[in-house]
């Protein structure tokens, strides 16, 4: 299993619509990437530890079969996912692929 971790970095001046994230930008994801996209997870970032602020803003976990499935769904229609962005948020996402090890 492929998780695909998008990470919105806590930035001053920073700006991230949740309502618009969870009600338009996620199903469109899920619409373009069609049957290849397994799960989706959305995180709002509460604190650190210590009670230290919290590292991101928002997290995202996107759930493919394979890294292949990913490029194959995710490639075609990036542009369009990637050219909503600015509609929520003004934060560069970091985006990580990750194999479940456990």
């Amino acid at each position: 299993m492929l998780r695909v971790s998008v990470l919105y970095p806590k930035q001053a001046g920073g700006r991230f619509d949740f309502d618009y994230y969870l009600k338009t930008h996620i199903p469109l994801a899920r619409k373009l990437c069609g049957k290849a996209l397994k799960r989706v997870e959305v995180y709002k970032g509460v604190g650190g530890a210590g009670g230290a602020p919290e590292t991101y803003v928002c997290s995202a976990s996107l759930f493919f079969d394979s890294v292949q499935d990913f490029e194959k769904a995710f490639g075609p229609v990036a542009g369009q996912v990637m050219a909503d962005v600015p509609n929520y948020t003004n934060l560069q996402p970091v985006v990580q692929l990750e194999d479940q090890v456990l």
